[in-house]
């Protein structure tokens, strides 16, 4: 299992390649909760969310050999990117299959500005998974899994290390969880750093598959993916879920309509470009299901990457609709 010695090494390893992501308050939004929060701006980060910690402290640690074979990973997205940038600071070829139903915008820069290979697949897990396994078959590619890695979950937690360094005091720090390496990974920062720092996951209830796993004490699945959090639709591995069943001290659920609103929120308050998966921690800060009065409590944002493709279409039709007035 991973420790914190391992979130320390792999902050050495990342912190003059990666972004040391700001922290951002609200007057408004502390008065709303009674609380003090402290955004931790993974949004900001190199590619735009907090995947690029994990990949290149994993590929910064392959041997030549693998490096020579290259790289792969499955992602709708933000991994996918990281991956393919990460790669490309090493010189090494990356292979990146996503879903059909990837955000254009996470596609555009992982194959365009990256340079990666994509290779697009049926929106499923096990599309993913097996068309990985095929290309890894037949090049000899390593995968640098987007949560079921070590070191990954390792470069997760220095976003959360850095929060802890930067501000005093905390009570609480709330996560995202999808497949688990960010939770994993800030759990393992935070309780390495103050046992007694309570640690949040949050997911969608449309995909709460990690919050019945809790509480079942076994992996759970989903039957459907749909929700807006596009970065959350994954469940846990084995490593994950022992991971969180150790430190995490509870996962609750929101609503769509929550996250929507946390994530307008940021936008409208904060003047912060943050994707649905990166506002469902805040979400779940709002929510009320934890009392949070008087608490000091940071909110880990863990991306900002946006498709605005329907955004401008919706503006264009619009401004059409008015002409023909």
């Amino acid at each position: 299992m991973v420790q914190y010695t391992d979130v320390l090494e792999a902050y050495n390893r990342v912190k003059d390649v990666v972004n040391k992501t700001p922290i951002m308050t609200s007057r408004t939004l502390n008065e709303l909760v009674n609380a003090e929060i402290f955004l931790k701006c993974e949004n900001f980060q190199r590619i735009g969310a907090f995947k690029m910690r994990g990949a290149y402290n994993a590929i910064s640690q392959l041997s030549e050999k693998q490096k020579s074979r290259g790289v792969i990973t499955h992602s709708s997205g933000n991994h996918a990117q990281a991956v393919a940038l990460a790669a490309k600071l090493a010189g090494i070829r990356a292979t990146i299959v996503m879903p059909k139903s990837s955000p254009q915008v996470k596609v555009n820069a992982t194959r365009d500005t990256y340079n990666a290979n994509v290779v697009m697949c049926e929106p499923t897990i096990e599309a993913r998974q097996k068309t990985a396994q095929e290309l890894i078959d037949k090049h000899g590619f390593t995968l640098i899994h987007p949560y079921d890695n070590d070191d990954v979950i390792a470069g997760a937690g220095t976003a959360a290390y850095e929060l802890l360094n930067d501000v005093e005091n905390l009570d609480m720090v709330f996560a995202p969880v999808g497949g688990g390496g960010l939770l994993s990974g800030t759990s393992i920062a935070v309780k390495g750093f103050d046992s007694d720092i309570k640690i949040f996951g949050v997911e969608p209830e449309n995909v709460d598959d990690a919050y019945r796993s809790l509480k079942s004490g076994k992996i759970e699945t989903n039957k459907t993916i749909n929700s807006i959090a596009d970065g959350l639709l994954t469940y846990l591995s084995e490593r994950t879920f022992n991971i969180i069943e150790k430190n995490v001290d509870q996962i609750i659920t929101v609503s769509e309509q929550e996250i929507a609103d946390a994530m307008r929120f940021i936008w409208e308050r904060m003047k912060l470009v943050v994707e649905p998966s990166g506002a469902c921690s805040l979400a779940g800060v709002l929510s009320g299901k934890i009392r949070v009065d008087n608490k000091r409590i940071g909110v880990i944002i863990s991306g900002g990457n946006i498709d605005l493709n329907e955004f401008f279409d919706l503006i264009q039709k619009k401004i059409r609709i008015k002409n023909n007035n």
